[in-house]
């Protein structure tokens, strides 16, 4: 637990389900005031903003479409006036599909960039003016992945999209040091999520996946959230710039192993 993260202003976008719930819910054990964004469930974003609330935090839900700028730009006022403050942003919302790269349209490319690079920009630039206009050493944490770093075949836009994040995140984190805030990503590796659900209840499928982690077994959204609450707090003070993998050792070559190769 993070003493200094209660009573902070937290906004999650994509905080419906999955790594966004898990972050709300974790932010609210530390005793913060979460904005829990939607796309489209309000019942969902309703829950977890309750989820918060049992956790010891307090909480709002709103709906956005992140990679609309109009959106963004009301999502960080509604925080701002219900809160009045944001002292911490996570750009978490995120989409994928499948789909071999010569066969991928236009329009799954631009759906994919438009949330998950343009959609985070958004986050970054609207949060980052507030601190700004209001003197805030704030944090923000972007939401990569291990695929910023390793190539993921049929999932071309994807890793583009967080190759993106990767330099978004390295750029506003040197732009804004002297301003006092800290701008860092967090890189997931394969984690339990719903978006997940379908691929690891084959056992096959499953087994190949932990086989790439030389840790040996899938990730919890929990231990996401964990990176996420230790990020934002003061005991990583002097961290900026970074992508912070949590993926159990899948950025680290694990076919070289036990010596092989």
């Amino acid at each position: 637990m993070y003493p200094d993260l209660k009573g902070k202003s937290v906004v999650i976008t994509g905080a419906s389900s999955g790594l966004g719930r898990a972050m709300a819910v974790r932010f609210g054990r530390e005793g913060a005031k979460v904005a829990v964004n939607y796309y489209q469930n309000e019942e969902d974003g309703k829950k977890v903003a309750q989820e918060v609330q049992q956790a010891g935090g307090e909480a709002i839900w709103l709906q956005g479409d992140v990679s609309k700028e109009q959106d963004v730009k009301a999502l960080i006022a509604k925080t701002a006036e219900a809160f009045g403050s944001i002292d911490i942003m996570i750009n978490n919302a995120g989409i994928e599909n499948e789909v071999p790269s010569e066969k991928l349209s236009l329009d799954d490319w631009n759906k994919v960039i438009d949330t998950n690079l343009t959609g985070m920009f958004l986050g970054c630039r609207e949060a980052i003016s507030y601190m700004l206009d209001h003197g805030i050493k704030g944090n923000v944490i972007n939401m990569s992945s291990v695929h910023e770093v390793i190539p993921w075949p049929h999932f071309v836009h994807y890793a583009a999209s967080k190759g993106g994040v990767n330099m978004l995140t390295q750029t506003l984190a040197l732009e804004y040091a002297p301003k006092g805030i800290r701008v860092n990503s967090i890189g997931p590796g394969a984690i339990d999520t719903p978006i997940n659900a379908e691929k690891f209840s084959d056992p096959k499928a499953k087994a190949d996946v932990e086989s790439l982690i030389p840790m040996g077994y899938i990730g919890k959204p929990e231990e996401i959230a964990a990176a996420a609450a230790w990020l934002a707090s003061s005991e990583s003070s002097y961290v900026t710039g970074i992508t912070l993998f949590a993926d159990g050792g899948m950025t680290k070559y694990p076919g070289f192993q036990a010596g092989r190769g």
